[in-house]
C-alpha cells in the first residue's frame, strides 16, 4: 500500500466526471502515483457505461498501470465477508444493492432514486419523511408526532410551515434534510410515525435481499448479507432488527452482518486478491486502513479508493 489520505467530495453524480477525477487525482498524486494497480470503488458509478467513462478518465491520467473501476457496493461486499460472493446494502445519503453469486453472475440496481423504483433511499428519504410527516401531523392530515417540533427546530424554523416555505425558496438545500435521519432514529422508539419511517426503511433493504435472492435463485444457500452505509452501520436497534427479521423470512441460510470496516477496506482487500496476497497481508491492510480511518469518527461517504502497488 502506497499511504492512506481523505479528500472531498468526488460523487460523479453531483459533481460530474472530471471534477469527480479532479478530486481523486490530488490524492493519487499526494500518494506518489503511478501504482501497479489502483481499484476505485466508487458511489455513483450505476451502469457499466458510467464506470467505463470513469476507467477512461483515470487512464487518461496515469495513476496506475492497471485500473479496476466499479461501484462502491462491491466495496462493501468485499469488506464484510470474505467468502468472495454474497449480497451488500450501502444505505448512507443513498441506497444502493448488489448480488453476486457463487457461479460469478451478478444483480445490480439502478439506485437513482424514485424514478428507478426506490422508495426509501438513504438519509435523504428518511428526513424527506419526517418533513412531511411534520406538516401532516400540524394539519391534521396525519397523526400526531414529536416530528412536528422536532424537525423545524433543526432548521431553525418556527413550525413546519414555515420551514416547507424555506425549502420551496431554497433556504434549505434539499440534501440537508438527510441530517433529519439521526433524530428519526433517536424518536423511532417512542414516537409511533418515527418508528413507521425507520420500519419502511428497513422493509426496503428487505426489497432489496428478496429481489437480489430470487434472481440469483440463491433461496436455499447460504449467503452473507453485508450492510453497510451510516444509516446501516449506525447501530440502531429498531433498523437492524427489522432487516434481520424480514431477511429471516427470504431465506433460511441468509446471514445478515454489519460490516465493521468502512468500504476503503474492501477496495484494498480486493486489489490483493487481484495479486493473490497472503493472509498476513489482508491481515495488515485491513488492521492499518481500520487504525487509519477509526479517527475519522462517525461514519464517511461510501466513495473507496484504493492506490497498492505490488509488494
Amino acid at each position: 500500500m502506497l499511504g492512506f489520505t481523505r479528500g472531498t467530495l468526488s460523487h460523479p453524480h453531483h459533481t460530474g466526471v472530471e471534477a469527480s477525477a479532479d478530486v481523486v487525482d490530488r490524492l493519487a498524486r499526494e500518494l506518489g502515483a503511478p501504482a501497479d494497480l489502483a481499484v476505485l470503488l466508487i458511489a455513483g458509478l450505476d451502469f457499466p457505461d458510467e464506470e467505463d467513462a470513469y476507467r477512461a478518465e483515470a487512464e487518461r491520467r496515469g495513476w496506475a498501470k492497471e485500473i479496476v473501476v466499479g461501484n462502491d457496493t462491491y466495496a462493501v461486499l468485499r469488506a464484510g465477508t470474505e467468502r468472495g460472493w454474497g449480497i451488500a446494502i450501502t444505505c448512507g445519503s443513498g441506497m444502493n444493492c448488489v448480488g453476486v453469486g457463487p457461479d460469478g453472475r451478478q444483480v445490480r440496481f439502478p439506485s437513482l432514486g424514485a424514478v428507478s423504483g426506490d422508495m426509501m433511499d438513504g438519509g435523504g428519504a428518511v428526513g424527506l419523511a419526517a418533513v412531511s410527516a411534520a406538516a401532516r401531523s400540524e394539519d391534521g392530515r396525519g397523526p400526531k408526532t414529536v416530528l412536528e417540533h422536532l424537525v423545524p427546530e433543526h432548521f431553525g424554523a418556527t413550525d413546519p410551515v414555515q420551514l416547507a416555505r424555506t425549502i420551496h425558496a431554497g433556504g434549505v438545500p434539499w440534501n440537508r434534510l438527510g441530517e433529519l435521519a439521526p433524530l428519526v432514529f433517536e424518536e423511532a422508539e417512542t414516537d409511533a410515525v418515527a418508528g413507521e419511517i425507520v420500519d419502511r426503511l428497513a422493509s426496503e433493504c428487505v426489497a432489496l435481499v428478496r429481489a437480489t435472492v430470487n434472481r440469483l435463485g440463491l433461496g436455499d444457500e447460504e449467503v452473507d448479507v453485508v450492510l453497510g452505509g451510516g444509516l446501516l452501520q449506525s447501530g440502531n436497534q429498531r433498523l437492524l432488527g427489522g432487516v434481520e427479521a424480514g431477511v429471516s423470512e427470504v431465506g433460511p441460510r441468509l446471514s445478515v452482518r454489519v460490516a465493521t470496516s468502512r468500504p476503503i477496506v474492501g477496495a484494498a482487500l480486493a486489489a490483493l486478491d487481484r495479486f493473490g496476497a497472503g493472509a498476513e497481508a489482508y491481515e495488515r491492510a485491513r488492521r492499518e486502513l481500520d487504525r487509519a480511518t477509526a479517527s475519522l469518527g462517525g461514519h464517511v461517504a461510501s466513495d473507496a479508493t484504493a492506490v497498492p502497488e505490488l509488494p
